[in-house]
């Protein structure tokens, strides 16, 4: 009796197909076009920006050589001559440096430091090359191999096996035999196929038993257009396009064939996997338009590198059209029963992605297209062209110069981001990449450019016999990567819940506020009466000899103001943040000539944030690049500015003037806005420490003065806001690197504040002195350059003083986070510019997302910069954050800079409650753009405000006292006025549909009263008529009853 399938058997069936149809749909080849289709993730979400997680169980992390580049040995034990022997030994072209991989890594010799290079990295697979002409010197792979080349590769693959290494094997990476290319003209000549199935067959035959991954050749694309089209590389020809056409369909041939003969043959016994490496570049249309013709342009490169090679082994044994269209009948065909045996030779797909490929794709440019080193977009255009293949990133790497070293910094960003990439790939796009090869395990001989550049992760010095093995500082960082397997996220990733203390400063930070002179209304200002149209031309005139009393301005007069803090109090700030001009004040720099007007002006703004229940903090000096005389008064600045003690003085009258004029209204006073920017503009670094000494005695002379003289009257609090980005070792395996960045931090931040608050540490404390670090740092500078002594000057014993404890709270502007590295001292670097006082210099993290004006977004720089002041200098002083922001093109929906404030106020609240940081502040930089839109939190166009998207967002947060999750309670009761402000922003968010409602409604009232007076009307007017109508029948009836009672008279 038949038994038939279940209904749930048939359920599971049905869906099983589903999902292999879906898949298929999904992933169907041919639609690798439409990566570029799709909008490009923001470097902000979680698709796109660095990920913190791992890769899955038993990825083949590895890494690669190749036997030309680094076996050496080139006449040792019977091996034969390789074209590159050929080519090295007697090239005479342009490209060449004329050096020779005769010794080069010695690899050959040296085999068991390799593995011992192995050992320490940790990895699980190593990718190497066989030799051709090694193990077999003739060429010809049907006669006797060399016994010592077969011994050499044997004993290489048991220890990798021993130490539980996966031999990755390549058959061919460059070096055909010599004797080839002298007989047949090498590959150009369609005899090489078989050669080299008859060399495959060999080596699947003798080392096969112990090898489960095969590469027949690496890169061939290379090979056809660098060996045989433009003689970059060996054999040296420049046969042109015609050659490289050839070339390449002889090699996809031979490839084939070696799949078939390993199919056939040795598979079932072995049962191993065969595949070749095919080398890509990645290309993007002209500024990101993906237009139909953009996106086909981009294509066509792609297939002019990858798909040559690709589509015929992994679609369907032909060329793509695009090639075969535009090099017609140059083009080499297929005959159908090559088709046949050419498609799906390819057990996975096997990718290089390095220098070499990238660097040729710049040549294939067209309308704007841009090459960029994305292996993620790289990794999903393979997919949805090719399908969901299993990959190898079998090359993965970029290059440093000779002279960098093992000190190889730039390179452990490049690796990191590469490898992050393959990560998302795999994590967000469903690549199933299974392995990563770093290039390369050993410096080598670099092809072309020779040893110029290097690409090991282990440090070779040429010049020395012994070939030692140095493990770079990528070796270090890639060895953490494979222990990690990739890049787990740790406990700081991890958010907190918790809220700021009520009081907290939620505020907005501005540069100086631009005063208007004149009020914007002249109703009580102008004494004159007018008369319109006397003369018929429709304008007003005033009466003559008519004047009437006027009162002066008032800050009710002035409309910029009062729709200024309307702007400001509808984000439900509580805190304002702006600067005073000095120069506009006291134009002559002393107070023989005071602005009263200015003064007046500014004493408006602050008692109508008063009338708001809203709090200042006022900078009496904010100098800028772009302002004339660096916002100094014009004498001052001409008589040295800040070089000059005098200007010190004028700073201290100048901040009484200010503190007696306006200290009422104001309860955070910054003397100096971000000094260590200011002294920049100095390049003689003598005049920059004597600019920072005067501007630290300015500060200490104005806070002084209020202390005495006002800080007991209204209890506000003075302090000075330094530039305070967070500072991190570009390399953290150099302790030079690590030393460079203790020795930025100081000069930018402990030059500052270590003579008004001196240090934590018992053994260097002393207030009114430089960091110790720093002047020693600056005397043996000083030495070394046989200057007589150190340019930092020294304090006074009165000055010291002064200066000890002048300061009620730390002010910190913070936006970014930079890499350090110390100042390297080439030649090039001097003539460019003098080094900087702290003599590093900054790099970048390409992985860190970035604005449009290069901002890189690093949250977890603020929680390090917060800990890292609060362990140096205590909590005894409160810090706030007074300025923190970033650049956001989007007019309304700024979802950059929305990111920035939840990213960076969770950083400030890890700060708080974990670090306990005495944090009290947080100032968003800035109210309004002026212009274009960037860093302020509404646009102005047409001299019209509109809110952008993180207003909300920003009210959200204080809402919460520092949660930006809507569902937390909100711990702080508001104050009268941030209630009303909640109902102000949605009116000013919602005001033509106000007005427009309101003038609606407006008019629908005055139509019903009118409808109203209409009805009453008609009605009253009917009542008038009845009544007029009765009265007048009553009276015609009375006057016919007096006819009636008359009798007639008889005669």
């Amino acid at each position: 009796m038949l038994n038939h399938p279940s209904r749930s058997t048939r359920l599971l069936v049905s869906l099983l197909l589903l999902v292999l149809l879906w898949n298929w749909a999904v992933c169907s080849p041919g639609e690798g076009r439409s990566i570029w289709q799709r909008p490009k993730p923001s470097p902000i979400t979680k698709d796109q920006s660095f990920l913190q997680d791992t890769f899955p169980p038993g990825f083949l992390w590895g890494s690669g050589t190749s036997a030309f580049q680094t076996e050496g040995a080139w006449s040792q034990d019977g091996k034969g001559v390789s074209i590159w022997d050929h080519f090295t030994h007697s090239s005479v072209s342009d490209y060449f440096p004329r050096e020779t991989a005769d010794v080069a890594s010695d690899s050959y010799n040296c085999w068991e430091e390799d593995m011992e290079a192995l050992g320490y990295l940790g990895v699980r697979s190593y990718s190497f090359s066989l030799s051709w002409p090694r193990l077999f010197p003739e060429g010809n792979a049907t006669g006797e191999p060399n016994a010592a080349a077969v011994d050499h590769y044997s004993r290489l693959i048991e220890r990798l096996l021993e130490k539980e290494i996966e031999p990755i094997v390549t058959l061919y990476h460059w070096d055909l035999p010599q004797v080839f290319q002298d007989q047949y003209g090498g590959w150009k000549n369609n005899t090489l196929v078989e050669h080299f199935e008859q060399y495959a067959a060999f080596c699947f035959h003798t080392f096969g038993s112990h090898v489960k991954y095969w590469l027949t050749m690496h890169n061939p694309y290379l090979v056809a257009v660098q060996g045989y089209g433009t003689g970059v590389h060996a054999p040296g020809e420049k046969g042109g396009i015609s050659s490289s056409l050839t070339v390449a369909h002889n090699l996809i041939k031979a490839h084939a064939k070696a799949w078939q003969t390993y199919n056939t043959h040795f598979r079932p016994g072995q049962r191993g996997k065969v595949s070749i490496v095919l080398g890509s570049h990645w290309v993007e249309p002209h500024s990101g338009q993906s237009t139909d013709a953009n996106v086909a342009l981009c294509q066509q490169s792609m297939e002019a590198v990858l798909g040559w090679f690709a589509e015929p082994i992994f679609g369907y044994g032909d060329y793509p059209d695009s090639l075969k269209m535009k090099h017609a009948a140059l083009m080499p065909m297929f005959t159908p029963e090559e088709k046949l045996w050419v498609q799906k030779t390819a057990d996975f797909f096997a990718l290089s992605f390095g220098p070499n490929n990238i660097r040729l794709g710049q040549s294939l440019l067209h309308n704007g297209q841009s090459i960029t080193p994305d292996l993620r977009r790289l990794l999903g255009w393979i997919k949805l062209e090719y399908g969901n293949l299993r990959m190898l990133v079998a090359e993965g790497g970029w290059f440093s110069d000779a002279s960098v070293g093992r000190e190889d910094t730039v390179a452990i960003y490049l690796m990191k981001s590469f490898i992050n990439q393959v990560l998302q790939a795999i994590k967000f796009d469903g690549v199933q990449v299974f392995g990563y090869s770093a290039w390369s395990l050993v410096d080598g001989f670099e092809w072309n450019y020779g040893y110029s550049v290097r690409r090991g992760l282990f440090y070779i010095d040429f010049n020395q016999p012994n070939r030692t093995r140095v493990t770079k500082t990528t070796a270090q960082y890639y060895k953490q990567i494979v222990s990690d397997n990739g890049f787990p996220a740790d406990e700081t990733s991890v958010d907190v819940k918790g809220h700021f203390p009520c009081k907290f400063h939620w505020g907005i930070a501005d540069s100086t506020l631009e005063v208007r002179f004149h009020p914007f209304s002249p109703q009580f200002s102008d004494p004159h009466i007018y008369s319109w149209n006397l003369t018929g031309d429709g304008s007003l005139r005033p009466l003559p000899g008519v004047k009437l009393n006027t009162r002066p301005p008032q800050c009710t007069d002035y409309l910029a103001i009062h729709s200024h803090l309307r702007l400001f109090a509808s984000t439900g700030a509580s805190h304002y943040r702006f600067a005073l001009n000095w120069s506009l004040i006291l134009p002559e720099g002393g107070r023989s000539n005071v602005n009263t007007e200015a003064l007046r002006y500014y004493r408006c703004v602050l008692t109508e944030l008063k009338k708001l229940n809203l709090e200042a903090m006022v900078i009496l000096y904010h100098p800028s690049h772009r302002v004339p005389n660096l916002g100094l008064p014009g004498p001052l600045h001409a008589s040295g500015g800040w070089l000059n003690y005098a200007t010190v003085e004028a700073f201290q009258e100048y901040a009484a003037l200010c503190y007696q004029e306006l200290n009422t209204w104001v309860q955070y006073w910054i003397t100096i806005n971000e000094p260590n920017r200011l002294i920049d503009v100095y390049s003689n670094i003598t005049e920059r420490h004597q600019a920072a000494h005067n501007l630290l005695l300015a500060h200490a002379k104005a806070w002084r003065l209020h202390e005495r003289e006002y800080s007991a009257e209204q209890r506000s609090l003075v302090s000075l806001a330094l530039h305070a980005d967070w500072a991190n070792p570009a390399n953290p395996f150099l302790e030079s690197h690590i030393v460079a960045t203790e020795r930025f931090l100081l000069f930018e931040l402990g030059r500052f504040l270590d003579p008004l608050l001196g240090m934590r540490d018992e053994k260097k404390k002393g207030k009114g002195k430089y960091p110790y670090e720093m002047r020693a740092y600056l005397e043996e500078r000083a030495r070394v350059s046989g200057l007589p002594k150190s340019p930092l000057p020294y304090f006074t014993n009165t000055e010291r003083q002064e200066l000890g404890g002048a300061l009620s709270f730390i002010a910190l502007n913070h936006f970014t986070t930079r890499l350090i590295s110390p100042n390297p001292h080439s030649q090039d670097n001097l003539q460019k510019k003098p080094a900087p006082d702290h003599d590093c210099v900054t790099l970048p993290d390409p992985t860190w997302p970035s604005s449009s004006l290069g901002q890189a977004l690093v949250p977890w720089g603020l929680r390090k910069l917060l800990k890292w002041v609060n362990q140096k200098y205590g909590r005894a002083l409160p810090i706030i954050v007074t300025a923190s922001g970033i650049d956001d093109q989007a007019s309304v929906e700024d979802n950059l800079r929305q990111y920035y404030l939840r990213s960076y106020l969770q950083e400030a609240l890890k700060a708080y409650h974990l670090d306990g940081v005495n944090l009290q502040g947080f100032y968003v930089w800035k109210l309004q753009d002026r212009h274009a839109p960037q860093f302020g939190l509404f646009t102005s166009t047409q001299h019209q405000s509109k809110a952008k998207a993180s207003v909300t967002l920003y009210r959200e947060i204080i809402m919460h006292s520092g949660s930006s999750n809507s569902s937390t309670t909100q711990p702080c009761r508001f104050t009268e006025q941030q209630e009303k402000c909640l109902t102000c922003e949605w009116m000013f968010k919602n005001k033509p549909m106000l007005v427009f409602g309101g003038c609606l409604l407006i008019t629908s009232a005055m139509l019903a009263a009118l409808i109203v007076f209409i009805v009453i009307s008609k009605k009253n007017q009917r009542h008038d008529r009845g009544r007029t109508k009765r009265r007048e029948n009553r009276r015609r009836r009375n006057k016919a009853s007096a006819y009636c009672l008359c009798p007639d008279v008889r005669y």
